[in-house]
């Protein structure tokens, strides 16, 4: 039995899009044992999984040792727990001298693409492209994974009753994404004016949000509202599989670069994305994806995306996100 270990501490949405790599593991290693060591808030996400044989959490404070390790994270908490942690072979980044070092060749693109703009402006790889790469792995579009129970499922038919929902010609709008990227998402102009024109062609709308969208999400409902205009929203306080299991319900997700994004694709949904700042080139759309890509996010990706700017989150057209609703 071979024991392999993958660190993925790193955002949901990127411990999502890192799940197509264990189907690879295990068609290379049949004879396997997988674990997975993520942060607390990330375990639910891969629960279930049948590739995965244990999930750890941080703190780290076993002393396994297996033969292969995979990390696919930079930061220094992974990099030094990839050091440390006792393998045969390692792949993937470690911790050297206060900076992100290689295990392997293989993984220095990736690597690169992190620190050096131009390569990362110009770069056409997917992540998973990169992360196989960093593996030795074949890509071969292997699918992201998220595995939803009987209780989710009964919390997204329990939803449906207490909406009153019908008609299932459903849109999901997630209007959040990370606070480290404040110009990830659309104006809440464009929003409103959105679910207005959804609504006059008969779509049902659940608006999506985090705790962090909470006050946002609460904003627009009350100001559609007061204009007679009433819609579906989840509650930001939802666990992720039970915000994953509304997403299912969905015809489609409309959002921006953000975990709603992943969990969509993870589920099969047609899902249009409108990118203001980050890497459209980034995303494997699996044949489901429609990017819409603003006008102005070169100014602005990678060196200024930190930046929140009035003009870019107002760049993409509601009539440009109705259009890629046709396709």
């Amino acid at each position: 039995m071979i024991k392999i270990l993958i660190i993925k501490l790193g955002a949901l949405g990127d411990v999502i899009r890192t799940t197509p790599i264990l189907e690879s593991i295990k068609e290379k290693y049949k004879d396997s044992e997988i674990y997975w060591l993520t942060k607390k808030e990330s375990k639910e996400i891969l629960e279930n999984n049948s590739h995965i044989n244990k999930i750890l959490t941080l703190p780290y404070n076993e002393n396994n040792i297996f033969d292969i390790l995979y990390n696919f994270d930079i930061d220094e908490e992974a990099t030094k727990l990839a050091l440390n942690i006792k393998a045969n072979k390692k792949y993937g980044f470690y911790y050297n001298d206060g900076y992100p070092s290689t295990f392997n060749l293989s993984a220095e693109y990736y690597l690169n693409t992190l620190f050096d703009d131009e390569l990362k402006k110009n770069n056409k790889k997917t992540y998973q492209e990169m992360i196989f790469e960093v593996a030795e792995l074949p890509y071969k579009k292997q699918l992201t994974m998220i595995y939803l129970n009987e209780n989710d499922k009964k919390y997204a038919q329990d939803f449906i009753g207490k909406n009153n929902i019908k008609n299932r010609n459903l849109i999901g709008i997630h209007i959040g994404a990370s606070s480290r990227w404040p110009s990830k998402s659309w104006h809440e102009s464009k929003i409103k004016e959105f679910i207005k024109k959804l609504i006059e062609k008969n779509y049902n709308i659940i608006l999506f949000a985090g705790l962090n969208e909470k006050d946002k999400q609460e904003k627009i409902i009350r100001e559609l509202n007061n204009e007679g205009i009433n819609i579906c929203y989840n509650d930001p306080s939802n666990s992720m599989k039970q915000f994953a299991s509304l997403v299912g319900l969905c015809k489609i997700v409309v959002c921006s670069d953000s975990f709603a994004l992943h969990v969509s694709l993870a589920l099969k949904i047609k899902t249009i994305v409108l990118f203001f700042c980050s890497s459209p080139d980034e995303i494997e759309g699996y044949g489901k994806l429609k990017k819409v890509v603003s006008p102005l996010l070169y100014n602005f990706f990678p060196e200024r995306m930190n930046e929140y700017d009035e003009e870019l989150v107002n760049s993409i057209s509601v009539e440009e996100v109705l259009n890629a609703i046709k396709i």
